[in-house]
């Protein structure tokens, strides 16, 4: 995170000797805390237990009964961070930065601060807050399932940030939700490399917060090599084309669909997914044709039954792959009826049509 939490060190001086013949030290009691400080303390707690919710809470209660303090005031920029939330965070911190104090830091989340004073921290750069908001905001993407368009997000992050350990870890996770194995492996990889202590506090598995990141990418990794390892085959390889098509799909990159979609069917010419997708992007082509047979066949195979799990159209997600491949299908026997009907009333020639959408020009009557 670009800032931290922090929780103050209340100076205390000892009473001078009258003289070197009594000489005597008066060791002052501590001192009592405030109950700003107490409730600072206690949201520090919290963070620690990883409860930001809570913490939250008691920063906001703090900062009602003193809005001027400037733990509180940093505190609070530090949680709206979390929460994606720029401008709030940064207008938190400019606050505390503006007040005047000379209270010294006891704990903080990055250790080299305590001991410092607030201003000292205040003033150490450190990572943009636009590359923090758009990882949590990535985070809360993956968390929906919308894998393409956090990995669209993370991708302009990485352009500004190459070597940002949170970046390249979310884009692994992103990678292996579409589908895309080896890329992910390649994120992952990178980031387990990075030597940092850097914790993971936005996780989509709430038991990771507070675990090294770099030690999380490398958990990471292995499971998914493990799990490649396990599934080797024609069907694994299949089920992550499709993936990886509706995913671009999803990005709005139709060549590489159909590229995954008729890896897919030229692996398994009888696998509905596979059939379903081609008739999809033969729709969105304008091959209308093409679509109805693709989907007339995926509601006839083996596996027609099967729940689609990732689609382009998020109410079909659950649904049998038959009925999305009637439903589709229905679709497009409407539009072709619709414009045969329409040709029919205009009187309008029947023209035979390229893939390409250019027309065959047939020879005149009683040439070859």
């Amino acid at each position: 995170m670009k800032r931290w939490w922090m929780v103050a060190i209340m100076s205390m001086a000892a009473l001078a000797p009258a003289s070197a013949k009594d000489l005597k030290i008066t060791i002052p009691r501590p001192s009592h805390l405030t109950p700003v400080q107490k409730l600072n303390q206690e949201g520090v707690k919290a963070i620690q237990k990883h409860n930001y919710e809570r913490a939250e809470t008691l920063f906001y209660k703090a900062y009602l009964l003193d809005p001027d303090d400037p733990f509180t005031l940093n505190n609070l920029g530090y949680i709206s961070e979390l929460q994606g939330q720029v401008e709030r965070a940064q207008n938190f911190y400019s606050l505390a930065g503006e007040e005047p104090t000379d209270a010294v830091i006891a704990k903080a989340s990055s250790r080299h601060l305590e001991g410092r004073s607030v201003k000292e921290a205040l003033a150490i750069p450190d990572m943009p807050l636009q590359i923090n908001h758009d990882n949590v905001q990535a985070v809360r993407l993956l968390s929906q399932g919308r894998a393409p368009e956090a990995d669209l997000l993370l991708q302009k992050v990485l352009k500004q940030s190459p070597d940002n350990i949170f970046t390249l870890n979310n884009l692994g996770v992103a990678k292996e939700m579409e589908g895309e194995s080896d890329a992910a492996l390649q994120y992952y990889d990178q980031a387990a490399a990075i030597k940092t202590a850097a914790e993971a506090v936005v996780t989509l598995n709430r038991a990771a917060r507070g675990r090294a990141v770099n030690e999380l990418a490398a958990d990471n990794a292995r499971l998914l090599r493990k799990r490649l390892a396990a599934h080797t085959g024609p069907e694994t390889e299949v089920a992550e084309l499709n993936i990886r098509g509706v995913s671009a799909v999803n990005r709005n990159d139709m060549k590489a669909a159909d590229q995954n979609f008729r890896k897919a069917y030229q692996l398994d010419p009888n696998n509905a997914f596979a059939l379903n997708n081609i008739g999809y992007i033969s729709e969105i082509e304008g091959d209308r044709e093409s679509a109805e047979f693709f989907y007339e066949k995926a509601q006839s195979v083996p596996g027609a039954g099967r729940p689609v799990g990732l689609a382009t159209r998020r109410t079909a997600e659950g649904e049998s792959l038959g009925q999305v491949a009637t439903a589709n299908d229905d679709d497009v026997a409407k539009v072709v009826d619709r414009d045969r009907e329409l040709r029919r009333l205009r009187r309008e020639p029947i023209l035979l049509h390229r893939r390409d959408n250019s027309v065959v020009q047939e020879p005149a009557a009683g040439q070859p």
